[in-house]
């Protein structure tokens, strides 16, 4: 079946999601994150794109791009090969990094980009982190970043304070915001699941009955976020449901 064609955006505004494979961290350091928006801000001269927001988790990324003198499909190929290169060649490990496509949405109107860019900076909130962690959130505060910060403060008020201010206040307001998001699920088959399990430390799913309790249960809660659901875990490694719901 061919792959739908990604719908283009009026202003040249989208949101973009990219994730790991089987959900596997893609960030393990600060210095992974660090190199990834160093690849990012090289590509953005490059490709003269606009970044007006980002978000690192540990296995995927939001980005709020402007699409410049490369089409973003592109410019995110790029930026993707050059990464997983250096992540290849820093871990010694081959093969891919990321989930085959990016997802995106386009960007049609300021309401909606202003909603956007609050749901990528509250992003790592979801998780319990503050809304600084690996955001482009303290660019607008004023530290010296990639983000181009000028034209999102426009739209609150051409006054800096005032705009810098209002942008605080918008960005810190309770909502229910739904966007683009990594919650979409992904079957994983049996096979790509024990092989999850054994990148683990696991040479058998089994080895987790016998296995003391806190290191059990550290597996489990990272299988869980890998993406295997508690009924996969609870098939192929035979613990029981609530412990490992309680992981």
């Amino acid at each position: 079946m061919p792959r739908q064609a990604r719908i283009r955006s009026t202003t040249g505004i989208y949101h973009i999601m990219k994730r790991g494979i089987n959900r596997q961290d893609i960030f393990h350091d600060d210095e992974d994150k660090s190199t990834y928006l160093e690849r990012l801000s090289s590509y953005k001269s490059n490709c003269e794109f606009k970044i007006y927001a980002y978000c690192l988790m540990n296995n995927h990324v939001h980005l709020l791009l402007k699409e410049g003198t490369v089409n973003i499909s592109d410019v995110m190929k790029r930026i993707g090969a050059s990464y997983v290169y250096w992540y290849n060649w820093k871990y010694d490990r081959i093969g891919h990094l990321f989930q085959d496509r990016y997802k995106s949405e386009p960007i049609d109107d300021e309401t909606y980009l202003l909603t956007v860019l609050r749901y990528i900076h509250q992003n790592p909130v979801k998780v319990g982190l503050s809304i600084d962690s690996w955001t482009s959130y303290n660019d607008y505060l004023g530290s010296s970043g990639i983000t181009d910060v000028e034209e999102i403060f426009s739209l609150f008020s051409h006054k800096d304070n005032l705009a810098r201010d209002e942008f605080i206040e918008y960005m810190d307001e309770s909502n229910n915001d739904v966007c683009l998001d990594v919650s979409e699920r992904m079957r994983i088959t049996d096979e790509e699941a024990k092989e999850i399990a054994r990148e683990a430390g696991l040479i058998s799913c089994q080895d987790l009955q016998q296995m003391e309790n806190q290191k059990r249960d550290t597996i489990l809660g990272d299988l869980k976020r890998a993406g295997l659901s508690i009924r996969q875990i609870e098939r192929i490694s035979g613990v029981n449901r609530g412990i490992i719901l309680k992981a």
